[in-house]
């Protein structure tokens, strides 16, 4: 048990940042799904509790629970709400980190999901259709937060090919309205409310690319304030400096690292003009495989 649990930590530390999104996101939901079976067993239920946790429609009840906006995008309904969530999160958090940063999805991983929630909120305290249901509604899943990744990656390169089991291959930009456009007409079902969210997250998805692309990123602020966080919870006793004497051979192993390092970065500064000049299709195979292994680094 304890190497596996070793294992789960070594590809935790590893992993891109989409798989440590999908990590938390699993924990979380195994978390919760091991205390409701538990407390079942005593013929007791924990949901309401978990309603702290999602976010309401209600904006009274919003504000005893202001930290639900944050919380809601890591919670899951069921096992195949998570796993659509998740798979869709693997697939297009690899495919964005072709053309974006570890941080820009990770800011863009709760921009999406922030931006969601208050349209949902916004939705359902605004339009006379949600009134009867505003009170007892509450919102809880990361499809608003995928949805954003998936609207900016599609603005970024709307003709990346997608291939897609029975379609064939479509481009990305087709897909995206496919999505969006499906959750556009479904605001009135059942599920009107993640559908609302949906639509959020994919706004604020296209809003971070076409402002990334005039030199503004509204993924910063949120950048920031993780960072600070970060080093709050990560501090280190100072250690004195050591002294380290190298060899011929070691300052010659040196020099062969970084000029190879340099190399490397220098050949994916290239092909990043060449992506932006001439678009993802212009690249040779070697030039992609490139690219993607200068984003797994």
């Amino acid at each position: 048990m304890a190497t596996i649990i070793d294992d789960l930590k070594n590809v935790f530390r590893r992993g891109n940042i989409y798989i440590r999104l999908i990590f938390i996101n699993v924990g979380v939901f195994l978390i919760t799904t091991l205390i409701s079976i538990v407390l079942m067993l005593f013929n007791r239920t924990i949901a309401e509790q978990f309603q702290w946790l999602e976010l309401p429609a209600s904006t009274e009840r919003f504000l005893t629970q202001p930290w639900s906006l944050l919380t809601y995008m890591f919670m899951h309904a069921n096992l195949l709400h998570i796993l659509f969530n998740m798979l869709w999160l693997y697939w297009f958090g690899s495919l964005f980190l072709l053309f974006f940063s570890s941080k820009h999805l990770r800011g863009l991983y709760l921009l999406g999901g922030i931006c969601g929630g208050l349209f949902y909120m916004l939705a359902y305290n605004v339009f006379p259709y949600f009134a009867s249901v505003v009170d007892d509604s509450f919102l809880l899943g990361a499809s608003a937060s995928v949805l954003a990744i998936v609207a900016a990656t599609a603005y970024r390169e709307p003709n990346y090919p997608i291939r897609l089991f029975l379609f064939g291959t479509v481009k990305l930009k087709y897909l995206a309205l496919v999505v969006i456009g499906l959750d556009l007409f479904f605001v009135t079902s059942d599920n009107g409310g993640g559908h609302l969210a949906h639509l959020g997250g994919a706004l604020s998805g296209l809003a971070f690319a076409a402002m990334l692309s005039k030199g503004h990123d509204l993924t910063a602020w949120i950048n920031r304030a993780l960072d600070g966080i970060v080093s709050l919870f990560s501090f280190k006793p100072h250690k004195p400096k050591m002294k380290v004497h190298y060899g011929t051979g070691s300052r010659a192993q040196t020099y062969e690292s970084n000029a190879r390092k340099k190399a490397q970065d220098d050949e994916v500064d290239r092909i990043l003009d060449k992506l932006k000049k001439s678009g993802y299709e212009s690249l040779t195979s070697k030039e992609k495989k490139s690219l993607f292994d200068a984003s797994k680094r």
